[in-house]
This record gives C-alpha cells, sequence and structure tokens, in this order.
C-alpha cells in the first residue's frame, strides 16, 4: 500500500468557471508526488465540473465596485467544503492500496482552507496538512491585495487551531493578489495562538504571476520547505 495525498482544489470567482473544472489537480503536481511513490486523489466538490449540484460553498460575500458588502460566513463554506474531504477519506481507508497511517492533506486557496478546516478534526492516520495560500473572499480584478471581510476568516481559522492537533505546513507568496502579503500572517497567527504544530513560510514574488499561483508557478521556492515537512511528519517513513 501507498501513502496517500488527499488533493483540494480552489474555486472559481464564477458558476460558470467552476462548472468548467476539469483536473482538481494540476497534472504536474500529481506527478510530483507520484515520482516519491506517493498514492493521490483529487476530488472535485459538489458544485464544481460535472459533479453539478448545488454551491454549498457560498459564503454570502459579494463584491460590487470594488467593494464588498455582506456578512461572510467563512465557518460554513470551510464545514461544507470539507464534508468532501471527509467523506473521500473514509473511502480512501477502505482501499487495500493505501497506508491508513500515511495519510496528508493538501489543498490550494480555498481547498488550502478546506484542509486546515479537515485537519480540526484530527482523522486517524493523517500525519499532517499542506495549505498553498489558503483562503476565501479575494477579488483580485477589482480589489487586489484585499479580500472582503477578512476578519472573519481569521476568527474562523482561529476555531480550527484551537481543535487540530495535526502538524500544518502554510505556503503564501509575498505578491499573492487576493490576499495581499498582510493578512495570511493574520490567519496563521490567529490559527497557531491555539497551540497548533503550525509552521508559516512566506515566499518572496512569484516572477510575473499572481502569487496565489505559488503553487503551480513556484515551484523553486517551495520545494525545500514542503520536502522538510514530509520527512518531519513521517509520509515516507517506512
Amino acid at each position: 500500500p501507498f501513502p496517500l495525498v488527499i488533493f483540494s482544489h480552489g474555486r472559481a470567482g464564477s458558476r460558470i468557471e467552476r462548472a468548467r473544472l476539469r483536473h482538481p489537480i494540476a497534472v504536474g503536481h500529481a506527478d510530483y508526488w507520484l515520482r516519491q511513490g506517493v498514492a493521490v486523489v483529487a476530488p472535485e466538490r459538489p458544485g464544481y465540473g460535472e459533479t453539478g449540484g448545488a454551491d454549498v460553498e457560498d459564503s454570502g460575500n459579494r463584491w460590487r465596485d470594488g467593494r464588498c458588502y455582506g456578512n461572510p460566513n467563512y465557518t460554513l463554506e470551510a464545514n461544507n467544503a470539507r464534508r468532501t474531504v471527509v467523506a473521500t477519506y473514509e473511502w480512501a481507508v477502505q482501499q487495500p492500496w493505501v497506508r491508513k497511517d500515511r495519510i496528508l492533506l493538501e489543498g490550494q486557496s480555498v481547498g488550502g482552507m478546506t484542509t486546515i478546516a479537515t485537519a480540526a478534526l484530527n482523522l486517524p492516520g493523517v500525519v499532517g496538512a499542506v495549505n498553498f495560500s489558503g483562503g476565501t473572499g479575494g477579488n483580485p480584478h477589482t480589489s487586489p491585495g484585499n479580500s472582503c471581510e477578512p476578519d472573519h476568516l481569521t476568527e474562523t481559522y482561529r476555531q480550527y487551531g484551537e481543535q487540530a492537533n495535526v502538524p500544518s505546513l502554510w505556503l503564501y507568496a509575498r505578491n499573492d493578489q487576493y490576499w495581499g502579503p498582510t493578512m495570511p500572517t493574520v490567519w496563521f497567527d490567529a490559527y497557531q495562538a491555539g497551540s497548533s504544530d503550525a509552521e508559516m513560510i512566506e515566499t518572496g514574488p512569484v516572477d510575473a504571476y499572481d502569487g496565489h499561483q505559488l503553487l503551480l508557478h513556484g515551484g523553486p521556492m517551495w520545494h525545500a520547505p514542503l520536502a522538510a515537512f514530509v520527512k518531519r511528519v513521517g509520509l515516507l517513513a517506512p
């Protein structure tokens, strides 16, 4: 049986874009794990791709003329999103090809937030969680570097930090146009205040790209920290 990564995808801004989702994980990143002998499962959550269904991850935030409105409930969004991860986990541990004691959660953007939400459940056999550029409520087109009511997400992360025992690695680029350079640190500090075993790496800017694409285009900046984390949590241990 193989160690396993359960990968959570991000969230496009419109229903049409979400319906177009075809690859919940970039093929190159899946190959990164496969080359190390790690199996990968990347589920599409309800409301995305051919899965269809209601958009249960609508937090209630709305943007108009570069300003956000509403009273977003990011805890509800994250908890609804993590249902798919939990269902995937429950399926995976029944498979004979999965090491039930070597499971890593990983996600990008809203998927990163979903990963942290799932880590708070302390599922048996989950050895760690990796959060790439995790968050929600951003609008890089009309309000780059800012997200909608980010303090709401601070409180959500604080709650998860109080619950989680699973080690986590948080990776953000300085030029992330969804959240900016400041809020990810605020979110991380709130999470870590719960005495959670967590480490944050803020990389330099991702040249020629929005730093929100750190996972896809910033490999040289995250390869070493991720490898060190994988070794620390024992994902590849015999």
